[in-house]
């Protein structure tokens, strides 16, 4: 039990640094280019970090299946330390950017393990409970990393936003030590050349969202070397993607419906908050409203798992999308008239859907695979999300500033939101009946 609990703070920790590192330079990033310059590479040291840690989660969770959970955990934890130290180091934005990259290195390697972790220790009952505390550390780290990276700038100097990631990291690998692994790794050997194609396919394919000229070369160039990766693939003996598990019929659309779910309105929490500004609202009122999906999120998941024993695991994806279908309808009504409960009724029902979807889709994805493949099938999981929520926001972003007027933008978007959440509910339908009780318990 101590074993577990210190693992436990260990997850948490890492998992804090990791997703607030994604937000706080969004706060410092005037005052770092107004010190350091490089002011044209300004979306580099976001997008080195996006990307990176984007593709380097499926990689990490194939790893932690061939070599163990803990090595390759405590791999990430020290690489995301060293490119934080090096972050606050930096003296250019070149430098920055690069560092930045290290620093995505560690944070994809981290990023998969509190759901890997979990998945080992706690049964399907309790991993419902589980979640919904992970998804309230996602929430702690949107409040803290504004504010941190506030008192920093203003206080101390940015530098610090990278440096009090130190001693974080440092609690995180000293409690991570006397974790007793329960996961016995299958050794392979490593896949080196699928891990490198699918990484710069899917780097190329992503960069797609970030850039604003060649976006064409880089998607054609990610397509070619995607294919060759699938190509490849089919003639290892130990891929670093099984493609068997692509064959895994209710974990092939769990993958899939995450991807569409969050295709559809994941993006929408980038947007909200300034529809309601725009309207009038203070930043504060527009973060309470956003807070409402959160509380909609934990509300669901905590008796996720209980469900998942009863029920099965199509009734509940169902269910989900619909609350995600009905969510999209309220969008579309959206209106510059709209009441502040409006929009804090649409974003409950949305975290109800995000909170069966992912926490359903998380336990099937661990139960109804083999332990040896329950790493790459989880951190696929993160990996479908992640790509999802990149081009939502790309596509979401793109329909708002292409229209003139900011309102009917915002409704354009959501017509999208509809389309793409009609997909995403018709997805668990594809679920065969008899992965009701399948791998439960396991």
């Amino acid at each position: 039990m101590k074993s577990r609990t210190t693992v436990m703070v260990s997850i948490v920790l890492a998992m804090l640094v990791a997703s607030m590192d994604t937000t706080i330079a969004n706060t410092t990033m005037p005052v770092i280019v107004k010190e350091i310059g490089g002011h044209d590479l300004y979306a580099w040291a976001f997008t080195s970090y996006m990307v990176i840690s984007t593709v380097l989660a499926p990689v990490a969770g194939r790893l932690s299946d061939l070599f163990g959970r803990k090595k390759i955990f405590a791999t990430g934890i020290v690489l995301f330390l060293g490119g934080s130290l090096l972050c606050g180091l930096s003296q250019s934005m070149i430098q920055l950017i690069i560092f930045r990259a290290i620093q995505g290195i560690g944070a994809g390697v981290m990023m998969p393990f509190p759901s890997i972790i979990a998945g080992d220790l706690f049964s399907v009952e309790q991993r419902g409970k589980v979640q919904a505390f992970f998804t309230g550390m996602w929430g702690l780290s949107a409040i803290l990393a504004p504010l941190l990276g506030t008192f920093f700038v203003t206080y101390m100097t940015w530098r610090w936003i990278f440096f009090v990631n130190i001693p974080v990291c440092l609690i995180a690998l000293l409690t991570l030590l006397p974790y007793q692994e329960v996961y016995s790794p299958k050794r392979s050997p490593i896949d080196y050349g699928g891990a490198l194609l699918f990484s710069a396919g899917v780097s190329l394919l992503l960069l797609t969202t970030a850039v604003k000229q060649h976006m064409v070369w880089y998607g054609a160039a990610g397509a070619v070397l995607l294919i060759a990766f699938f190509w490849y693939e089919r003639k290892q003996s130990s891929p670093i993607v099984p493609l068997s598990l692509l064959s895994n019929r209710p974990v092939a659309v769990m993958i899939a419906g995450s991807f569409l779910s969050c295709l559809a309105l994941f993006g929408t929490s980038s947007f909200m908050p300034l529809f309601m500004q725009t309207q009038g609202y203070s930043l504060f009122i527009s973060g309470i409203a956003l807070l409402s999906t959160s509380i909609g999120w934990m509300a669901v998941a905590v008796p996720g798992g209980k469900w998942v024993l009863k029920y099965g695991y199509k009734p509940l994806l169902i269910i989900g999308n619909a609350f995600m279908l009905v969510t999209a309808i309220m969008l579309y009504f959206l209106r510059e008239s709209s009441s502040f409960w409006y929009s804090f009724t649409a974003l409950t029902v949305l975290g109800l859907a995000f909170g069966i979807i992912f926490t359903i889709s998380t336990i099937g994805s661990q139960q109804l695979v083999e332990p040896h493949q329950k790493g790459i099938s989880t951190s696929l999981q993160l990996f479908a999300r992640n790509i999802g929520t990149a081009i939502s926001v790309t596509i979401m972003g793109a329909i708002l500033n292409g229209t003139p007027s900011f309102y009917s933008g915002i409704h354009s978007m959501f017509v999208f939101a509809l389309v793409a959440s009609i997909a995403a509910f018709a997805a668990p339908f594809a679920i065969p009946s008899a992965a009701k009780q399948a791998g439960i318990g396991a």
